[in-house]
């Protein structure tokens, strides 16, 4: 029945002509196939993917056929409507007919790059289903469909355009397609990335309030996790946008942290993960370096560490972000540095490192916590010579607080290494084993610590309490960890070594440990009593009689069996426990009880099995001949070294000298460019000094003439046309005075000479007047008197202005003219203006020649230090010179030692050969050439660190 009308419904949409009779069969079979599944799938799907492919014009007829593919496609409808006892039956099944139908769908291409077209619609009825369709066939088909898209142009653009979808509904669902389409592909997620992507989400995260948002929250920061989980490009590129610095609002919380809801911690938990992403250890070392350097910086380690020291967070939240501040603290020793400063908000305050341990070796804390706390404090010394020196340091007698104020980091460790709860005796173990961890100078102060044990008994050290609770029979995970502490502590420590052996009881547990045929439980305990009883061979120096390389190895034999021996150290690696711990730095155990390996511990015991085998099976004669191949090789590399030293010596030697004539190059030419300045600043002066000395010679040359001198002097000849003109006024003047001189003369001669027309004259005005005779006569002789006294007046001033107007002619050089008249007083001025303009004349002339003198003084000391420039010049030549030939004899020593070391080299590998006809291992001169350079490296290391101490 169903079947038929499934079958009618599919013809209908294959044949009706009218679009409406399509589109209602489109429908029906859309209700059909929720129920009908398998059945509206097998008839209806070719049929409909030709509905997509002709009737793209009507919309909803489009909508309705990707609807009914994706309930073909989808196991999700099933899966809901299926009861529990079901569930379990068909869930095969489904995801069977699922993946079947998307294998039907996807093995025409062009069908999804046809759905990819459909998604760039804005009708909500179109891109929708198109969204969700696309999100399903991810789902069931992941990788061929990723291929599809990969290779579609703009397919990936395309899909992200949803994220810019203003309907929230779209938006979110693409979101949920982008996670699918972005799992195990790194291709797709660089794309994706450098399509704005993480701007995109982190805006949308932003608006929908950060940790408090809801779903689509945890949506963006899933999909944040794809592109960056594994993706050093993406990682980078999320580093150098700078968007390390927008994730430090997401960890604000409040004073309040009651009461958060599930969503809360959930995304929180999320966020946790993906700051763990950018800085976890499986990352290159580079990369995760910048990042911790970044959120230091910006600030999103100091909120952690907030979040870390605050109250009421949630257990889980606290877990994570323990881890999440372990990670970004680990091998960054700027981190690290703060990390060690942070401190609790108690009173007195404790720092941060102390309430952490506090909570590790108390057994009430949950078992997760105390794993992540353990991880915290191995990240804290990872690579941190300065933290493991601190932690050394409170167990030390001289720092050890006399009052018990306050509790230590070391105290806390003892407490917990001796307490009852073998958890807390692991956890501390291998915490103070970390803090010991590739560093001699602190395993040998630890031997110092001692324990008081009990009241009225001497104290003992930690080393001998260690080996004390040892021998006791404690419980495997105590004893366990007890060993790794003991194996690393002795590991590269030879006076660690002797004080162990130096107790007779520790050489006799071991071998009875080794020795027992124990069951399967013990198999790690003996595993590691081998292990630390070949760590005593191997780093033995033999300064304990009794216990010397060859009679301990003679002992093995004697008491285990050198085989026996062998498969019992092989016990470690070989155990489940031992391959889980090798895989990732970070402590993750399913239980407690499986709690038994660190993982730097593992290094260890990888690096030093295969050398205690053959430690073991060597004979005492081969020990011999081994040590003297190793001192002759130590003496060799005792002389390769002493001449790598001069040869860098002789380097350093050379760049100085180098740096030397580069400095003495730079000089020179600085010193020429000099000498070039001063030329051209002497060819200025004596280009100045000739043209002063060419104007003095037209100066002394035409001295007479007043133009030339008033000229060169400042006075311009308008001035001296104006003076002529004056003295021509004067002139008229004069002129005019000695006609009126002349006409009364004449007068006075014509009244004596006509004395009787005088008196004619006389009666006829006295007649008219009518003065007497006597009195005219007075009269006119005192005029003639007035008049004579005048003449007499002006020609003394005349004679006094023509020597005045002689001596300025003089000086003028111009030809004197007679000059008479009665306004003598304005000429003398004049005359007086013109005296003082050529002394300022004479004055400045005399300036000038002060000047050329002070030149050719210049001129003299610009000379010499010419001169002394070029003695200059010439000395650094020299030095140069005998600096080359320096740097030639440097050249044929450094040749003469690479003749020695080659014949040194000859003289090693006969050695080799020897060692190899013997039957001995040799290692290889790279691995050699690795050790002395490690060593070297070490070396300086440690200087730098006790430099910055």
């Amino acid at each position: 029945m169903v079947f038929t009308l499934i079958q009618k419904l599919c013809d209908r949409v294959a044949s009706s002509t009218l679009l409406d009779d399509r589109r209602d069969a489109v429908r029906a079979l859309k209700s059909l196939s929720k129920k009908y599944r398998l059945e509206v799938g097998v008839q209806a799907m070719p049929h409909l993917i030709h509905v997509l492919q002709t009737d793209r014009s009507d919309s909803e007829i489009i909508g309705y056929a990707l609807d009914t593919l994706y309930n073909i496609i989808s196991n999700d409808l099933e899966e809901e409507e299926q009861d529990d006892s079901e569930e379990e039956n068909s869930q095969k099944q489904t995801e069977d007919l699922g993946s079947k139908f998307t294998e039907l769908f996807i093995k025409q291409q062009d069908n999804v790059t046809l759905l990819l077209t459909y998604l760039e619609e804005f009708d909500f009825h179109v891109r929708w289903p198109g969204v969700k369709l696309l999100t399903v066939l991810l789902k069931q088909q992941g990788p061929p469909v990723q291929q599809i898209i990969l290779v579609s142009p703009m397919g990936v653009s395309r899909l992200m355009d949803l994220l810019a979808d203003s309907r929230e509904v779209i938006r979110n669902d693409g979101v949920l397609l982008l996670q699918q389409l972005t799992k195990s592909n790194a291709a797709i997620q660089k794309i994706v990335a450098f399509e704005n992507a993480f701007e995109r989400l982190l805006d949308i995260i932003t608006d929908e309030g950060n940790s408090d948002g809801g779903i689509v929250v945890e949506d963006c920061l899933l999909l944040l996790q794809n592109l960056l989980k594994n993706n050093n490009s993406n990682q980078n590129f999320f580093k150098e946008g700078s968007y390390i610095q927008r994730m430090k609002p997401w960890f604000e919380v409040g004073d309040d942290n009651s009461g958060w809801s599930a969503q809360k911690v959930t995304n929180l938990h999320l966020m946790l993960q993906l700051v763990r992403v950018l800085v976890s250890p499986t990352n290159p070392p580079g990369a995760t370096s910048s990042c911790q350097r970044a959120m230091f910086h910006c600030g999103l380690l100091q909120q952690l560490c907030i979040i870390l020291m605050a109250t009421g967070v949630p257990a889980d939240i606290l877990t994570e972000t323990i881890n999440t501040v372990s990670e970004v603290i680990r091998g960054c020793q700027m981190n690290q540095d703060y990390f060690a400063s942070v401190n609790a908000p108690s009173n007195p305050p404790r720092p941060a490192i102390v309430v952490l341990l506090m909570s590790m070796v108390n057994e009430r804390q949950p078992f997760v916590l105390r794993c992540a706390v353990l991880y915290c404090f191995q990240c804290f010394l990872y690579k941190n010579e300065k933290g493991q020196g601190e932690i050394v340091s409170t167990l030390l007698p001289s720092t050890i607080d006399a009052t018990g104020n306050s509790v230590s980091a070391g105290q806390l460790l003892c407490a917990g290494l001796f307490s009852t709860d073998s958890l807390s005796n692991w956890c501390a173990a291998v915490a103070l084993a970390h803090a010991l961890q590739e560093n001699a100078t602190l395993k040998e102060q630890l031997l110092r610590v001692q324990l008081a044990t009990s009241i009225g008994n001497p104290p003992v050290s930690l080393l001998q309490q260690c080996t004390n609770i040892l021998s006791q029979g404690s419980k495997v995970q105590t004893r366990v960890g007890l060993l790794m502490l003991l194996c690393t502590w002795l590991s590269n420590c030879p006076i660690a070594v002797t004080h162990f052996l130096h107790n007779s009881a520790n050489v006799p547990f071991l071998t009875g440990q080794i020795a027992e045929n124990l069951g399967e439980e013990e198999h790690l305990v003996q595993g590691l009593c081998a292990l630390l009883l070949g760590i005593s061979i191997y780093y033995n120096d033999n300064s304990l009689e009794n216990y010397k390389k060859e009679k301990l190895k003679q002992l093995i034999e004697k008491r285990i069996g050198k085989e026996n021996f062998v498969e019992k150290l092989g016990f470690i690696s070989k155990h489940e426990f031992y391959s889980r711990a090798a895989q990732r730095p970070q402590p993750s155990f399913s239980s407690p009880d499986h709690m038994m390996f660190d993982h730097e511990f593992t290094k260890l015991v990888k690096e030093l099995e295969g050398i205690i085998t053959k430690a073991v099976y060597k004979s005492s004669e081969e020990d011999k001949q081994e040590e003297e191949v190793k001192k002759s090789l130590e003496q060799h590399d005792n002389i390769v070294t002493r001449y790598k030293s001069i040869i860098r010596v002789q380097d350093q030697e050379l760049e100085e000298l180098k740096k030397q004539v580069e400095s003495i190059k730079a000089q020179n030419e600085q010193l020429q460019t000099t000498v070039t300045q001063q030329m051209s600043q002497i060819q200025q002066h004596k280009d100045q000094y000739n043209l002063l000395k060419v104007q003095l010679g037209k100066d002394n040359q035409h001295h007479s003439s007043h133009g030339d001198v008033a000229q060169m002097n400042g006075v311009q000849p308008e001035e001296i046309s104006k003076l002529h003109g004056e003295i021509e006024a004067w002139k008229h003047k004069l002129e005019l005075l000695q006609e009126q001189l002349k006409e009364r003369d004449s007068l006075i001669e014509s009244l004596k000479l006509s004395p009787a027309a005088g008196g004619t004259t006389t009666e006829q005005s006295s007649q008219t007047n009518k003065p007497s005779g006597p009195e005219v006569d007075r009269e006119l002789y005192k005029e003639v008197e007035t008049l004579r006294a005048q003449i007499q007046s002006q020609s003394t001033d005349i004679i006094k202005l023509q020597s005045e107007k002689q001596e300025l002619l003089q000086k003028l050089s111009i030809t004197p003219v007679p000059v008479s008249g009665d306004n003598g007083t304005i000429m003398a001025a004049k005359t007086a203006d013109l005296e003082r303009r050529l002394s300022t004349l004479l004055q400045e002339n005399k300036e000038l020649k002060n000047e050329i003198a002070a030149h050719g003084e210049e001129k003299a000391s610009l000379k010499q230090q010419l001169d002394s420039s070029n003695s200059t010049v010439a000395i650094l030549q020299n030095e140069k010179s005998k600096l080359q030939k320096e740097v030639a004899e440097s050249k044929k020593e450094q040749d003469d030692l690479l003749v020695l070391l080659a014949d040194q080299d000859q003289k090693i590998i006969a050695l080799k050969d020897k060692l190899k006809e013997l039957g001995e291992p040799v290692e290889d001169d790279d691995e050699l050439e690795s050790g002395d350079q490690g060593e070297e490296d070490e070396g300086d290391d440690e200087e730098d660190d006790e430099e910055d101490n």
